[in-house]
């Protein structure tokens, strides 16, 4: 059965929409309510050229530029040679799930209709996104301000018969695949090439990608957390409720009670009610805090994007009940490199603490099991190497997380003199949430490891579940063997969503948006 096309009312997408066209390809087709703000938006700018006023964008230049007057017959000219002049980005291409946010946010900012852009403009858009015909948009080359123009230029130049197109994987000519597809390229009216250029897209698409998979991160870890307190014999009752409400923090509270709920009736916990342990190692004590203070700042940073996935970023911007265009800054990504920002500082933490508990597993002293969660250690090595590798994960972490934000490099001719550097503060959290994905998952594998190593002791019935999904993909390790591979499934299985999606639910980060 096909499944029904999305319907986009424009500047009402959800959180939920996002995340839904990140993690698969759907259909979109846009509200007919739209085409008329699109027009109207259109017929605004079609008379500022026949009325000869002079406006940034439509007929002058660009930048340090605009003093510039563009003559009424080059008018559309100047349009895809904007297009072709900022198409210089560098690097590896975004990713298809990236640039699949970037074709909706885009068609989503366009089709409220103050951006002066035809609407068979948005059906080209739609077109590419309906048949999965990606552009092709080098990561590198955008500073957060006055748009993300070298990576959105890329994605414009497809609608010309330039650049290039990913389809299934393949990379060919934008040319050679529109005309396998009947898609005839575009000539560009009066300001319709600033408005595809204009605009926070892309750096908001890729925040979006990081905060998505830092959330998959976020509920791995949490499950993995509740593994270890049972592998390491920890107490529940740090996450008393009552502890949390003095405090009052939403996240820790929320956190705590997921802890409470997934070691709820553990055979392993029982086992040691009465033991002489007074306090366990922060690690796991502190896992309500810690994670808890992650949440909150994963959802602050997800009210942020949410917003801006629904927000007019481009420049000059048209109003056609007064017949204005007006010149403003709402292509400046400052927001949107706050959210970032915060989200690499939340995610670097969740590797930091998860680093921490395996080292405590694998330490006999701190565990009571098996020194390095093997048997006849020194014969074996057990996970002694795999903590190594997680600690030099978390310390590239370390290094990622620096503030972006707080950094500006002046740029057209000190014309943009502060810009955000929202675009790579956004990129690079692709890099930490893979980072943190393997963390997670050498963590996974050695609670998983402890928790085995205490049968006939059983730990809870969710948390059986967990290890049941751990040990389809990896083995007990009874003898050093590769891990390599382990590592990777594990991993897998985070970046995969099982831990959101099967498990614990990512609800938490949807709330209210």
């Amino acid at each position: 059965m096909t499944e029904d096309p999305f319907i986009l009312k424009a500047g009402r997408l959800t959180l939920r929409d996002l995340q839904r066209f990140w993690r698969r390809a759907s259909q979109v087709c846009l509200d007919p309510a739209c085409y008329d703000a699109l027009a109207r938006s259109a017929r605004t700018v079609a008379d500022v050229v026949a009325e000869g006023r002079r406006v940034y964008g439509i007929n002058t230049g660009f930048g340090s530029l605009a003093r510039q007057t563009i003559s009424p017959d080059q008018v559309a000219e100047l349009q895809t040679r904007l297009v072709l002049s900022h198409s210089v980005g560098v690097g590896a291409p975004l990713d298809d799930r990236v640039v699949r946010l970037v074709l909706l946010l885009k068609i989503n900012a366009l089709s409220r209709g103050h951006s002066g852009i035809r609407g068979e403009v948005v059906d080209r858009l739609i077109g590419l996104l309906n048949q999965e015909l990606y552009p092709v948009i080098p990561a590198k080359g955008s500073v957060g301000a006055s748009g993300d123009l070298a990576p959105l230029a890329h994605m414009s130049a497809v609608l010309l018969g330039q650049g290039e197109i990913s389809h299934q994987g393949r990379r060919r000519p934008a040319a050679e695949v529109l005309a396998v597809h009947g898609i005839a390229p575009i000539e560009l009216a009066a300001k319709e090439g600033l408005a595809l250029l204009n605009g926070t897209q892309v750096s908001t698409a890729l925040a979006l990608h990081g905060l998505f998979g830092a959330a998959d991160c976020f509920t791995a870890a949490i499950t993995a957390g509740a593994l270890s307190v049972d592998a390491a014999l920890g107490s529940d009752t740090p996450f008393d409720p009552r502890i949390q409400e003095l405090r009052g923090h939403p996240g820790q509270i929320a956190v705590a009670a997921w802890l409470r709920d997934l070691l709820a009736d553990s055979g392993i916990r029982r086992s040691h009610a009465d033991c002489d342990r007074v306090q366990d190692p922060y690690s796991l004590r502190c896992q309500p805090q810690v994670m808890g203070a992650v949440m909150d700042v994963f959802r602050n940073a997800a009210t942020t994007l949410a917003r801006e996935a629904n927000a007019v970023s481009d420049n000059p911007l048209v109003f056609p009940d007064s017949g204005e265009v007006l010149s403003g800054g709402n292509f400046h990504a400052e927001p949107v490199a706050f959210a970032a920002d915060m989200t690499a500082i939340a995610l670097s933490e969740i590797g930091a603490l998860s680093e921490r508990r395996t080292a405590l597993l694998t330490d006999a002293n701190m565990s009571t099991l098996p020194a390095f969660l093997v048997a006849e250690p020194g014969l074996n090595s057990g996970f002694m190497i795999a903590h190594v590798t997680a600690a030099a994960l978390a310390a590239e972490n370390k290094l990622l997380s620096h503030p972006a934000s707080v950094d500006s490099m002046p740029t057209s001719a000190n014309q943009e003199d502060h810009v955000s550097m929202a675009t790579h503060g956004a990129r690079r959290l692709s890099d930490m949430v893979e980072n943190t994905a393997h963390i997670v998952a050498i963590e996974l594998m050695a609670a998983a490891q402890g928790i085995d190593l205490r049968l006939p002791l059983a730990t809870s019935p969710r948390l059986l579940r967990a290890q049941a999904a751990i040990r389809e993909r990896v083995a007990f390790l009874g003898n050093d063997r590769l891990l390599s591979g382990d590592i990777a499934a594990l991993a897998a299985l985070v970046l995969e969503g099982w831990f959101s999606a099967d498990f614990l639910g990512s609800d938490w980060l949807m709330e209210d948006l």
